[in-house]
């Protein structure tokens, strides 16, 4: 059973790496990219910006001594709050969707 568990996360993690190699930044999301978004990402975003909120607050008295709280900030909380919250479905990068037809 561990084995099994051990090549479905592999897999996921796999899927995740490759995903954004095969999709250009100006092109439309597909609705296979959207699924796979909000399916895997989105959860794994969630982990990782609760996760990296309490990695923060228990490195701040150091960061705070190193003199690099923003950039703790910025790498554990803020980068993945906005690719969980602020990323278009289905688009490999921060923002909000920008049709590329309009201009």
């Amino acid at each position: 059973m561990d084995r099994i568990k051990s090549l479905l996360v592999g897999a996921l993690c796999a899927l995740l790496v490759s995903a954004p190699a095969y999709a250009a930044p100006e092109d439309e999301p597909r609705w296979e990219d959207m699924v796979a978004d909000i399916a895997i990402a989105r959860p794994f975003g969630l982990v990782a910006t609760v996760g990296g909120s309490a990695l923060f607050v228990v490195s701040l008295p150091f960061t705070a001594l190193g003199g690099n709280v923003q950039q703790a900030a910025d790498t554990l909380v803020v980068k993945p709050a906005k690719s969980t919250f602020q990323r278009c479905l289905g688009c490999t990068s921060s923002g909000r969707y920008r049709d590329p037809e309009a201009r």
